[in-house]
């Protein structure tokens, strides 16, 4: 069995205490946002608004030197506005390929729920095959690709909520939530002595991090450990849609890179349990037997992580 290693500083943690900087008093948050860049997924920040979701994901983007382009999203954003356009050029009489704003290693939606659901659905073969198809031509997007959206759960007014499949591609959906009193005090305070979010890691340096999460080992029983609770959520009479099968392989990508970011290089259940609720709770869809009870997602999955047998690992 793999041991663990010497406790040491890595880049990751270099990127982790930047980003403190910015976002005050949220460190779970902002180890779980890290963690999903590592395992190369999304992320949603379903919040209300002036929590800091913007500033998180602006200082993730600046610590970890990507590419970052930053889109409003309104009734009027259009599809072409993310993954561009064939422009005519009169001089060669050919179509030219014009860039969208997916170009970038760090796409920010903001408020992606306010966009209409045509613009939403542009989103989805990106997002999933890190290209995009304009006229029938297929261009690559850099490398990382990460989209971080951020939306309000009030105010409904002008909104359209995003379809499963859309909710499906991002690998965890965050809440900073308000902060403590405490941590409001030190925000500000923060006004007249803030820190600037330096780059801490290369574009290059953040890929080799990404190649290493997805190595560490998992044992054979957390596998089956895995499996056991993406059932429970199929089965369950509260659950009226559970975990697909990319939901299955994102929990097991996020306990990987939590494992990583805790410098071990090996997967234990703290890892799973750690991430479900993240990874889990805005897949599911809860049962009409749920709403009449008045529960929520996080006491159902709750529910079906304490009733799981927790395999022992070596």
């Amino acid at each position: 069995m793999k041991t663990e290693k010497n406790k040491q500083q890595i880049p990751a943690f270099e990127v982790i205490q930047e980003v403190k900087k910015a976002v005050i008093g949220k460190d779970e948050c902002i180890v779980k946002a890290v963690a999903a860049i590592l395992a190369g997924g999304h992320i949603l920040l379903n919040d209300i608004p002036g929590v800091g979701k913007t500033t998180l994901a602006m200082a993730l983007s600046k610590s970890m030197s990507l590419k970052q382009n930053r889109v409003q999203f309104t009734p009027d954003v259009l599809p072409s506005d993310l993954t561009g356009f064939s422009m005519y050029q009169k001089e060669t009489g050919t179509f030219a390929y014009q860039q969208g704003s997916v170009m970038c290693n760090l796409l920010l939606a903001d408020e992606i729920n306010r966009t209409s659901p045509k613009t939403q659905s542009a989103l989805l073969e990106v997002m999933e095959e890190q290209k995009v198809t304009v006229d029938g031509v297929t261009h690559e997007v850099p490398s990382p690709f990460i989209v971080i959206a951020t939306q309000n759960p009030f105010g409904s007014a002008g909104t359209w909520m995003l379809p499963e499949a859309q909710l499906d591609r991002f690998m965890v959906c965050l809440k900073l939530g308000y902060p403590s009193m405490e941590d409001e005090i030190d925000i500000l305070k923060g006004i007249q002595r803030k820190e600037e979010v330096q780059s801490v890691i290369s574009r290059e340096r953040l890929l080799a991090m990404q190649k290493a999460a997805g190595e560490i080992f998992v044992q054979e029983e957390l596998y089956q450990y895995v499996g056991n609770l993406v059932n429970y959520t199929r089965e369950d009479p509260m659950i009226a849609l559970g975990i697909s099968p990319r939901g299955t392989i994102n929990i097991l990508q996020m306990a990987k890179a939590l494992a990583f970011l805790r410098q071990r290089d090996y997967v234990v259940p703290e890892d799973v349990e750690d991430i479900f609720l993240a990874v889990c709770g805005h897949r599911i869809i809860l049962s009409t037997k749920a709403r009449a009870a008045h529960m929520n997602a996080e006491e159902i999955l709750t529910d079906i992580l304490n009733k799981t047998s927790v395999p022992k690992t070596v």
